[in-house]
């Protein structure tokens, strides 16, 4: 979960559960993989760079959504009645996403800290 994060987030998304910068709002931004909802792909502790611009997302794309009136991080899922956020570890559900816009970002980059190796780009 996203919210207990202490990097303030640089997009502007009404929530009690993130705090808003100053920053543009079409700025990328950087937040850290919390927990194990999305192993094998991503770990506890990884950076993920999110960037605000919708234009990136297609089926099976890594994402920022708001969900329940918290931020979580999920791939989404293009289907027939609608788009869902699917955790990659099969030990969480698969929810359904209420609208389109609920999309807060597109994650286009990983990196491990402290690990040069570790770093990979998301298109």
């Amino acid at each position: 979960m996203i919210e207990n994060m202490k990097i303030p987030l640089t997009v502007k998304i009404e929530s009690e559960h993130a705090e808003v910068s100053n920053c543009a709002e079409r700025e990328p931004y950087a937040l850290m993989v919390l927990g194990d909802s999305m192993l094998p792909e991503f770990e506890d502790g990884e950076i993920i760079i999110i960037e605000p611009v919708l234009d990136l997302m297609h089926d099976g794309s890594f994402v920022i959504a708001e969900h329940d009136g918290e931020l979580i991080f999920r791939q989404v899922l293009f289907r027939e009645d609608g788009l869902y956020l699917n955790p990659l570890n099969d030990a969480y559900p698969m929810q359904k996403l209420a609208r389109k816009e609920d999309v807060k970002g597109v994650i286009t980059q990983k990196k491990r800290p402290g690990k040069r190796h570790i770093h990979k780009n998301y298109d």
